[in-house]
């Protein structure tokens, strides 16, 4: 498929419109931080799957290996490497907004060779930027890309409830009541699946937003009434919505995006 860029020459201007950059919202503090957050702010994961791979074994400081996470480096004089690679504080951080195409997985990697989301950015930045949050292969839809742990961690806590907002078109009629029993809330297996809003459009298409983002939660459900799925897309996170950006297409949030968006997390947090 061919990658496609959606004018960044145009989001740069944006961006240099705006009084303080989006580098500037995040800036590293130069006093000894937590390793995971060096780590976050270096692009290599979340703070989260960070301290995985401190625990793992992986981080050396000075090289020495590291398997407390109350460890704190000094960016200026202390030498961190994973996997026996150094690593450094990102210079410029990235957000970035990609409608992904169905066929392609959201890994930075596939042991089984299949399309990697990442990929189709790859032409465009330099920088290590990996996804907050996902969608299955089989779904199309919005993902935000970033180098910025931080950024990643606020989104993806339980706790920030930013809503995302799906669209299904199914191979079946959906019954009438579906929707409302979505929104009153359905225990599957074990696991309880509820949706902030479901609304009928069609017999075959519903609209859907979630606050959970539980595995699959939108197919389990369906799945569940017996109803197939043709198409699964995500057209909004929070108030970053699809906006005419086609699949494969991806541009750079704005300082304001990107704030906006922390502010829903801090509002619910």
């Amino acid at each position: 498929m061919k990658r496609k860029v959606r004018d960044l020459n145009l989001q740069d201007k944006i961006l240099t419109n705006d009084k303080t950059s989006n580098n500037e919202l995040f800036n590293s503090d130069k006093k000894p931080m937590r390793l995971q957050l060096y780590m976050a702010r270096c692009g290599i994961a979340s703070r989260r799957a960070s301290e995985k791979i401190i625990l793992d074994g992986r981080v050396c400081v000075n090289g020495e290996t590291i398997w407390e996470l109350g460890t704190k480096v000094d960016s200026q004089t202390d030498e961190v490497t994973v996997d026996g690679k150094k690593i450094y504080l990102e210079q410029t951080m990235r957000y970035v907004l990609l409608n992904k195409p169905e066929g392609y997985v959201c890994s930075l990697s596939d042991e089984k060779g299949r399309p990697v989301a990442s990929d189709l950015l790859k032409e465009a930045f330099k920088e290590r930027l990996y996804n907050v949050g996902r969608l299955d292969m089989y779904s199309s839809g919005l993902l935000i890309f970033t180098n910025d742990g931080e950024f990643a961690k606020k989104i993806t806590h339980p706790s920030s409830q930013i809503e995302k907002e799906y669209l299904v078109q199914t191979s079946l009629p959906i019954p009438e009541d579906l929707p409302q029993k979505f929104k009153k809330g359905i225990r599957i297996d074990g696991v309880f699946y509820k949706a902030r809003s479901a609304d009928l459009e069609m017999k075959h298409r519903i609209r859907v937003t979630l606050i959970e983002g539980k595995n699959r939660e939108i197919r389990r459900v369906l799945e569940y009434f017996n109803i197939g799925i043709k198409k699964l897309e995500r057209v909004r996170i929070g108030t970053v919505a699809t906006n005419g950006l086609q699949a494969g297409e991806f541009r750079e949030l704005s300082k304001t995006e990107v704030q906006t968006l922390l502010s829903l997390c801090e509002g619910n947090m």
